[in-house]
């Protein structure tokens, strides 16, 4: 079984460290099971990759129907979390992390928590959903607002056009931020 601790800085953001077992041939790791966090159904589960290269700055992304659970299989990254929830006594609260492949961690990322990261090398990152993808559901915060406070460590990221158009926290209605 796995060490599975709440982030201090965020509620609910939850840091899986693996039991890895290898010997001279490799190594195996469970890296997810539903049982682990059972707030959520994980009826609609769904995984997907990402591979970005060195520089490239994936986010601030938030959801209203959806958990993310990363694993870092290949390089490392700085995460970049942002607390959105009206309810949650960390609200308002951003803080930055490292994960890497060789760090053996997961990271639960609940609704409503912003979230990001930059690769710090060419990364390969596999990420666990409870709904299917549909486009409704993907809102964004812009990655360098200062209100969020989240250094990044980095001077010129790399960002999609549709990142880099997310509007500052400021701007965005209420009608468009989590109400949970």
């Amino acid at each position: 079984m796995p060490k599975i601790e709440n982030l201090p800085q965020i509620d609910g953001v939850q840091v899986v460290s693996f039991d890895a077992y290898g010997d001279d041939r490799g190594r195996f790791m469970e890296t997810f099971r539903k049982e682990w966090f059972p707030q959520r159904s994980w009826d609609r589960l769904q995984c997907n990759r990402s591979e970005s290269t060195a520089g490239v700055l994936r986010g601030l992304h938030y959801h209203f129907e959806q958990v993310d659970y990363w694993t870092v299989l290949r390089g490392a990254i700085r995460v970049g979390l942002f607390d959105l929830r009206p309810g949650s006594p960390t609200r308002g609260v951003g803080h930055t992390l490292l994960l890497s492949a060789d760090s053996l961690q997961g990271l639960y990322i609940p609704i409503g928590v912003a979230h990001g990261f930059v690769g710090l090398t060419d990364v390969t990152l596999f990420y666990v959903v409870d709904n299917y993808y549909t486009g409704s559901d993907e809102f964004g915060v812009a990655w360098n607002d200062p209100a969020l406070g989240i250094d990044w460590g980095v001077a010129a990221p790399i960002v999609s056009k549709r990142d880099a158009g997310n509007p500052l926290l400021k701007d965005i209605p209420p009608e468009r931020l989590p109400a949970i």
